[in-house]
């Protein structure tokens, strides 16, 4: 029962960092990344689709993201829903192809981001003590219900705080590699 409690725990902690690492792709870093459009949803025929369904996207060079509409007559709607976005970048286009070129960010604007990358890990972290915090509580009703002993549940509860431990840790490397990405010039 108790390596129920924390197997439960461990897959929502999982969610936790992987919903970090997603929300960390979609922060421009002055590098081209296609994370940065996947929220981007175009009217195509009445529909609202992702960009990867009605175009080609590339990444040619570190500093651009080229998108090649499968119909040109989509290349207004494209540009119109990147400039809705608000991602800061001005699209451009030869009738054929869209360019977004990213420009190349300013110290301050790093700081700032990176502040705002700690903020998402703090929340993070949150949410891993808030997973914590829930199997205790599992725990505990077990022992109240005598399902387990109560040496049972001091030995659990020291492997939930380890492994809560480990994933604080987990959220720590996926911010520490995210700063350095965005601190590198």
């Amino acid at each position: 029962m108790t390596k129920e409690v924390i197997m439960h725990m461990k897959i929502h902690m999982d969610k936790t960092v992987e919903a970090l690492r997603r929300d960390y792709q979609k922060i421009r870093t002055g590098r081209a990344n296609l994370g940065l459009l996947d929220d981007i949803r175009i009217d195509y025929y009445g529909t609202p689709s992702p960009l990867s369904q009605v175009a080609t996207l590339s990444v040619p060079e570190p500093r651009t993201i080229n998108l090649q509409p499968w119909e040109t007559k989509m290349i207004p709607v494209i540009e119109k829903a990147i400039m809705n976005a608000n991602l800061g970048i001005t699209p451009a286009n030869d009738g054929k192809v869209i360019r977004l070129n990213l420009p190349a960010l300013t110290e301050e604007r790093r700081k700032d981001i990176v502040k705002q990358l700690k903020k998402m890990a703090e929340e993070a972290k949150v949410a891993a003590r808030n997973n914590r915090r829930d199997a205790i509580d599992e725990l505990k009703k077990l022992e109240k219900n005598k399902k387990i002993s109560e040496d049972d549940l001091k030995r659990t509860e020291k492997e939930v705080q380890d492994v809560t431990n480990s994933y604080v840790a987990k959220i720590d490397e996926v911010l520490a590699h995210k700063e350095k990405e965005v601190m590198e010039v």
